[in-house]
């Protein structure tokens, strides 16, 4: 897989197929290969002729793992995208991201909109905005000594999926911890480019897409039936309603 360096921080990525570029941000605790490879994101967006670009954020798969929460900012995560878009000579791109990836994503939109094509929110909802995300409850579970010491629901969601993933989970706490900032009210209203909210119907860590939907100008809202945080990625509604979003960006 081939990777860049930026700064001293190595990201890894994927550069595949021909067309309108993409850009691809996965979730917390996940990789490249986890959210999009997998469920043959890749393959299908690719299919639809696109170049599709996917990265490991830092702190996960196989970019480099940092333990200070500071290096793990939005705004950070967010200029390795930027980064990788430069290293490939992409002026522009549609971008889309998963959760944490999300979060990434409306910071891109938000402060660089010349860059983007358009936006895809997915798993993400109001909760860009207030009270989204997993808290310290799952810091502290992927701190702990085995899954057997997690109590927490949540925490034990986030730390099976980090076990299974085979994650660095020290570097994983850290970038929870880092990662928290909300975007305000007034700058998520500020998003100037195309944007789609996709959300499954009963995912209870994204927050409302249709309450985010009516804070940005002109935004859609995709709503992916029956279909909680984990098992929305790979849907079939949400890829078809991105198709149709992204058809009309040519």
């Amino acid at each position: 897989m081939p990777s860049f360096h930026n700064g001293a921080v190595e990201i890894a990525y994927l550069d595949e197929g021909e067309g309108d570029p993409i850009l691809l941000v996965h979730g917390f605790a996940s990789t490249k290969g986890v959210n999009w490879i997998y469920p043959r994101w890749v393959s299908d967006l690719k299919k639809n002729g696109r170049r599709v670009i996917a990265l490991d954020l830092r702190g996960h798969g196989e970019s480099s793992k940092l333990y200070d929460s500071s290096e793990y900012s939005i705004e950070i995560m967010a200029d390795d995208t930027l980064a990788l878009m430069d290293h490939l000579k992409l002026g522009r791109a549609d971008m889309m991201g998963y959760s944490l990836g999300a979060r990434i994503t409306g910071s891109v939109a938000r402060s660089r909109p010349e860059r983007l094509r358009s936006a895809i929110f997915g798993g993400l909802g109001i909760g860009l905005i207030e009270g989204g995300g997993p808290g310290e409850n799952v810091a502290e579970a992927l701190e702990a000594p085995s899954l057997d010491d997690v109590t927490d629901p949540v925490g034990r969601t986030f730390r099976a999926f980090a076990d299974q993933t085979r994650s660095d989970r020290r570097a994983l706490a850290a970038c929870l911890r880092g990662s928290r900032r909300l975007m305000t009210r007034e700058e998520a209203a500020g998003i100037g480019v195309p944007v789609l909210i996709a959300v499954g119907s009963k995912d209870e860590i994204a927050g409302s897409a249709q309450a985010l939907g009516k804070i940005i100008p002109g935004s859609q809202v995709l709503d992916i039936p029956n279909r909680d945080h984990m098992r929305a990625v790979g849907d079939k509604v949400y890829k078809t309603g991105v198709t149709d979003f992204l058809s009309r960006r040519r």
